[in-house]
């Protein structure tokens, strides 16, 4: 049985997520964390539960949810999971950092590419990858269907939807690849999203204003 933990962190009140099971084997999911006290939750969390974090994985390369990726790298030795759409706004994090008034310096990890249509598997419990451009151009979706979840990045909220006004950003892109790819999915599966709180594929379908 899988477990998720989440936590808020940096500015921007992001959602960083641990995926984990019985066998102590875990993922972690858009590593946010940018200062001492935030880096050490996430340490403390997986030292307590005697984690062991077997992949990095990116939903997009935006700085809120990277701020923690270098020390996640270092940390855990283990390759970085994004899209390869998104390897030019993670180049741009330097850039990034001083728009929003503070320094930080390029990443420097391994990284393994991932696409839609490929699965990535925890112990046996399969994870479908869905892209979903329009907030960010390499925005991807981890969709594990046993247990009817998924970890959604910017691309679907509670009552809303990520934003489009940012680099290669596209409104329609992002409307059509949430009813197409997400909204058939069972009504019943959790989203995580990358902000705010954990909705439902049925309830977003039913009352998301930005689908009326």
């Amino acid at each position: 049985m899988l477990q998720i933990q989440g936590f808020v962190f940096n500015f921007a009140s992001e959602n960083t997520y641990i995926l984990y099971n019985e066998n102590k084997n875990a993922w972690l999911f858009d590593p946010g964390n940018m200062n001492e006290q935030e880096t050490q939750a996430i340490e403390s969390f997986i030292k307590e539960n005697g984690l062991k974090i077997e992949k990095i994985l990116l939903t997009h390369a935006h700085i809120d949810h990277v701020l923690g990726l270098q020390w996640a790298f270092d940390t855990y030795k283990v390759p970085v999971t994004m899209h390869q759409d998104d390897q030019e706004v993670l180049d741009m994090l330097q850039a990034s950092g001083i728009r929003f008034g503070f320094q930080i310096d390029p990443v420097n990890v391994d990284i393994n590419y991932i696409n839609e249509g490929d699965e990535l598997s925890l112990d046996g419990e399969k994870f479908k990858i869905y892209h979903v451009p329009g907030h960010s151009p390499g925005s991807i979706v981890y969709h594990n269907e046993n247990q009817k979840f998924m970890i959604s990045g910017d691309v679907l909220f509670e009552g809303s939807i990520g934003r489009t006004d940012l680099y290669k950003g596209n409104n329609e892109q992002l409307i059509s690849g949430i009813k197409n790819k997400l909204f058939i999915l069972d009504p019943e599966t959790q989203v995580f999203s990358g902000h705010g709180n954990p909705t439902k594929i049925g309830f977003e379908k039913e009352y998301n204003p930005f689908f009326k």
